[in-house]
């Protein structure tokens, strides 16, 4: 197939004035958007790389792909994720991945975690801060965990969002307010340890090995938990996680519950803490997950024996399949070089 690519560049965005240091976090590297594509090629596709949405914008008269892989986040606004999802949909152009309802959806923490206690999903209980001074429920157990309502990739995350009681509560609520420019979403905190799924295909999707997060060196968290700054470092993944049974069937089935409650395409990436007491709880859907060759999908790919192409093949498959889209077999294929 002729396959374009929708993309945001970390070395794109211009930081203005009072942009918190975290705020191209969710943009992807140029290495990542290059790796894909080679993937894309070394399965014998031809590659349009097209870039973030206004510049998709510029090119839609004359873009003339069978399909759009699309990992762009967007820049602006809760709706943000949406926005190349719907100008392909207004096009008529296919692209693989999440349409925009889903991704505005599940950009939005608060709506997301409404649609889980809808469907029966355990999730953390929470409350949202539009301002610092609104009531806190007396029902929500301290310590509580503080974030943004509409960021991904640890936006906001630090030391201090962890709070023990209400004064530092306020406090870290007023700083993601004014810096975000968006209510703060507040959650009780689950100590204990976390684990990621990812979800590839759609009738049926696919829950993936079990992925678990190693954090400064330990798999028993406590009240540890994901920060911007650990993102680069502090962070490894365990594939398959090392845990019974039991745990991995509960973590598996809650993620293709979650994935198709919120109507998530092609591929997904569930993230969940476990309390001490062996009790799941989705945090959140990723729509839109990294695809790095140092995140969860390579991590995945090795547990199965497969290169990074073949994982990102299995997306494209997914894709074509769901579009009715002709696309090649693997006996077509030439074959895969796994990369890094």
């Amino acid at each position: 197939m002729k396959i374009g690519m929708t993309f945001d560049l970390k070395t794109e965005y211009v930081f203005h004035p009072g942009d918190p240091q975290d705020a191209n976090a969710e943009f992807d590297h140029p290495d990542t958007v290059g790796v894909i594509a080679q993937a894309l090629k070394d399965l014998g596709h031809e590659v349009v790389l097209i870039g973030n949405a206004s510049k998709l914008i510029e090119s839609l008269d004359r873009l003339k792909v069978d399909l759009v892989f699309n990992i762009a986040e967007g820049y602006f606004g809760r709706n943000r994720e949406a926005q190349v999802p719907v100008l392909l949909e207004m096009s008529g152009i296919p692209y693989a991945g999440s349409d925009g309802l889903t991704q505005a959806l599940t950009l939005d923490k608060v709506m997301a975690k409404k649609i889980l206690l809808a469907e029966g999903i355990p999730t953390p209980r929470f409350f949202q801060m539009a301002s610092a001074q609104d009531p806190v429920p007396s029902d929500l157990a301290f310590p509580l965990i503080v974030k943004p309502r509409c960021e991904g990739s640890s936006k906001g995350l630090s030391e201090k969002s962890l709070v023990h009681e209400a004064d530092a509560l306020r406090a870290q609520a007023a700083v993601l307010i004014r810096t975000y420019h968006q209510p703060a979403l507040v959650e009780e905190f689950i100590s204990g340890r976390e684990f990621t799924v990812a979800v590839v295909g759609n009738e049926p999707p696919e829950a993936l090995p079990v992925v678990q997060i190693k954090i400064e060196g330990q798999t028993e968290l406590g009240s540890l938990f994901y920060t911007f700054s650990r993102i680069a470092a502090g962070v490894e993944y365990l594939c398959p996680a090392r845990i019974d049974p039991g745990l991995t069937e509960r973590l598996k089935e809650l993620a293709l519950r979650t994935y198709q409650a919120v109507d998530c395409l092609d591929f997904g990436r569930v993230d969940f803490r476990v309390d001490e007491k062996g009790n799941p709880f989705v945090l959140e859907i990723n729509p839109l997950p990294s695809l790095s060759t140092e995140d969860v999908f390579m991590a995945v790919a090795r547990a199965l024996g497969i290169g990074y192409p073949e994982m990102i093949g299995r997306i494209v498959e997914a894709a074509a399949q769901r579009l009715g889209i002709r696309a090649k077999t693997p006996s077509e294929m030439p074959a895969a070089r796994s990369r890094r």
